[in-house]
């Protein structure tokens, strides 16, 4: 942050309203609105007011107001006093969500508040961070408000209706400390700044949207650590590199053999069951059978007395890992394409074709994300990366030129370089490549196509988008977050280069019409679109179309929340379908308060809880939106152990016990459903929530809304049994063109679980 932050200093001053209503001077009140506005202000840091009596009370920083957030680079506070209310002296001042940090108060004199306007000029906002001066444009403005509309704005907020407007004000801004309603000695209501009640995130959260989605990528392995020039050391060094801390598909498999006797394999299997492993070679001799007691599909296995089943299921190292880590119909269906299809279809390789600032980059993370959710063992690779550590990062717009020799053979070698490694990935198990790079002439794809011949199957996606508005904007995007501009000082002379550069790749652009393909033809306006497909074959390809065909980038916020605290809850039991504590209850009006706050701009939006009256009897309090009950967001079925203790299981089922604690995602309960079973049955859920224009707001249960956020933080499935999601807090997912951000509020400090 430098002292370039705000090239504008323009501040606008302070206009006083007249009372239309003819309330005299002594009769009205006035109505104050400040605010602040920066693009840049870091999102550790909150805006807040402190300052003399009656403003707050206190040049104390611990007491000072919130200003909330009004968009993306502007925060307001609203407050009432009288028109001849004494002096108030206050300063502005920047607040880290980390309570240890010390504040940032405003330079300058302190500012001198008077009937409703500012003594002297109304002067920028400077403050002194890491070293440099970060300057914030300021506004007031005072409307006389007469004490009957004042009255009214506080009763239409209270009676806990749609929020409405008094003469322009927002009711929830109109007193700096709301009333306070206290239920079983816990208050019902909330600050009027909900910035008040954000929590830092967890380690792993759902904030892609502050990172390059390209950097998330794959690090070249040939590259990884002896990049070839200094230019691309010092990017490598600054590239994250993205945890290949995926889930192995691996299984053990019961065998029971007519001796009675259990046999455990170690082959490309899963299961809740673990303990010494025989090799299944060594019982040829036995008339077996295998018994599936955790996911997926069983495998038959062709004995030495039996010719009954034909299909050759040995486990080869090329079937390694080649299972998902699902239930149901992914691994059915994923079986089925690996038993049935030709040897290179138990890979896919899906490769982007697709001039610059079309959202190539930010489609392959999403579908990167699905796959791997849904438990296909898939990665992103990225053909830019590539580049940059091999050629370094100042590369030109005259560099992607068509009549370029050299220009194009160093992007043909390291396009051939990503791909090579992508196929040794995928023969070391790996199942879905996702191959990142423009790929605009058809000479470039028959080079991949002959790569890939007998080794992976190729479907090309070629996006296309026609709104020159949206190019546009994508455009600053890239030069904005990519590191190929990370040194241009000059944001517009970036802008030009990167324009040149489609130039020159719009030229020799060539549209796909060879092999395999599925083509997004505008697809992100949100005026329709339309998905073409040619050769499309399989249950995977399938699944990718279909929720190619439901995403957009369209922004809107999905509050996820557990339901509040239950009675089962308190006692510590699993599963049943209890009501809410005293505390759940208080949280319902709590989270009623939240969302009309929260989404009162909202023209649209829903309200979704599973079938258990739980989440029904939390979302009760919400009344300004429809509700929607899904059975896929029940909780997890405990089966057999629903309405026990965790102490009564390992008491009384020591087994399912242990096993639920040596694998908590593949442990099915008893009679019951394992994480994976959860995860199978929320795939609508995810589709439906993708496809969503307006804001959704999601009650649910643990085991749920666990799965539902591993989806937007792209989480490993084996962490997720263990994604912390406290009762009584909201986590917020932003969607958006930059990807996923994630915001967590939580509105009650206690719980009994």
């Amino acid at each position: 942050m430098g002292s370039g932050l705000s090239r504008d200093s323009e501040t606008i001053g302070v206009a006083v309203g007249e009372d239309d209503d003819g309330v005299g001077g002594g009769g009205g009140q006035l109505y104050v609105s400040l605010k602040m506005e920066n693009h840049r202000i870091d999102r550790e840091l909150v805006p807040h007011i402190f300052g003399s009596a009656p403003l707050v009370g206190s040049w104390d920083s611990s007491k000072a107001l919130w200003m909330q957030r009004e968009s993306t680079s502007m925060w307001a506070l609203g407050f009432v006093v009288p028109p001849n209310h004494e002096l108030l002296d206050f300063k502005f001042l920047l607040k880290p969500k980390d309570r240890a940090a010390p504040c940032i108060v405003e330079e300058g004199e302190e500012r001198v508040l008077t009937g409703g306007k500012l003594q002297g000029d109304v002067k920028p906002a400077l403050f002194r961070w890491n070293g440099d001066l970060l300057e914030c444009r300021v506004f007031i403005k005072a409307d006389r408000v007469s004490p009957f509309d004042l009255a009214a704005s506080w009763r239409a907020y209270r009676e806990n209706i749609q929020p409405s407007t008094v003469r322009g004000i927002p009711d929830v801004s109109i007193y700096s400390v709301p009333e306070t309603g206290v239920e079983n000695g816990m208050t019902t209501t909330l600050e009027l700044d909900l910035e008040h009640y954000v929590v830092p995130s967890p380690a792993g959260s759902a904030n892609s949207g502050s990172v390059y989605a390209a950097n998330l990528a794959e690090t070249p392995r040939s590259m990884a650590s002896t990049p070839d020039s200094s230019s691309s050391s010092s990017y490598a060094a600054r590239s994250p590199v993205l945890s290949n801390d995926r889930i192995v598909a691996t299984k053990e498999v019961e065998v029971l053999s007519p001796d009675g006797k259990v046999h455990l394999d170690s082959g490309t299997y899963e299961s809740k069951m673990v303990g010494p492993i025989s090799p299944l070679q060594k019982q040829e001799s036995h008339k077996s059978f295998l018994v599936d007691r955790g996911v997926g599909s069983p495998r038959l296995v062709k004995t030495g007395s039996s010719s009954t089943f034909t299909n050759d299921l040995k486990l080869d190292s090329e079937r390694k890992n080649v299972i998902p880590a699902a239930a149901g119909a992914v691994a059915a269906g994923a079986i089925a394409d690996q038993m049935l299809g030709p040897k290179e279809d138990r890979h896919l390789a899906i490769v982007l074709v697709g001039l610059p600032a079309r959202g190539k980059t930010f489609t392959a993370a999403k579908l990167t994300r699905y796959l791997r959710w849904l438990g296909h063992d898939t990665k992103h690779f990225n053909v830019g990366k590539y580049r940059r550590l091999k050629l370094g990062v100042n590369q030109s717009a005259e560099f992607f030129r068509g009549d370029n020799p050299e220009g194009i053979e160093a992007r043909n070698e390291v396009a051939a370089l990503a791909m090579e490694d992508m196929i040794s990935w995928m023969q070391e198990g790996g199942q879905v490549g996702i191959f990142d790079a423009t790929n605009s002439t058809k000479e470039r794809r028959n080079m991949l196509m002959k790569l890939a011949e007998g080794r992976c199957k190729i479907i090309f996606l070629e996006t296309i988008c026609n709104d020159d508005r949206i190019i546009e904007r994508n455009i600053r995007l890239k030069v904005q977050q990519s590191p190929d501009y990370a040194e241009e000082t000059d944001f517009e002379a970036g802008c030009r280069d990167f324009r040149n550069r489609l130039a020159n790749y719009a030229k020799v652009y060539e549209p796909v019409e060879e092999g395999s393909y599925i083509k997004m033809i505008d697809m992100v306006t949100g005026s329709g679109g339309q998905i073409q497909v040619n050769n499309i074959s399989g249950y995977l390809p399938g699944r990718i179309v279909f929720f190619l065909v439901n995403t957009h980038l369209t922004p809107r916020p999905i509050l996820l929340t557990r339901h509040g605290e239950s009675c089962y809850n308190v006692q510590g039991r699993l599963g049943g379908d209890s009501v809410l504590s005293d505390a759940g209850e208080v949280y319902a009006k709590k989270l009623a308060n939240f969302v009309d706050k929260r989404l009162k701009n909202e023209r649209a939006a829903s309200i979704w809880t599973s079938t258990l009256q739980r989440t029904i009897l939390t979302a009760s309090q919400i009344v300004s939106f429809p509700k929607i009950q899904w059975r896929a967001l029940d909780e997890i079925n405990s089966g057999a152990c629903d309405g026990m203790t965790y102490d009564e299981i390992k008491k009384n089922m020591p087994e399912e016990y242990e096993a639920r604690n040596k694998d908590k995602l593949r442990y099915r309960y008893p009679r019951g459903e394992s994480y994976l079973d959860v995860i199978q049955r929320l795939e609508p859920v995810i589709i439906e929530l993708e496809r969503q224009r307006a804001p959704v707001v999601v009650v649910a249960h643990q085991a749920v809304i666990r799965a539902l956020y591993a989806y937007f933080a792209d989480r490993p499935l084996k962490k997720i049994p263990y994604i912390e999601v406290p009762l009584h807090t909201i986590i917020e997912i932003q969607m958006g063109v930059t990807g996923v951000q994630e915001k967590r509020y939580k509105l009650m400090n206690w719980s009994s679980s």
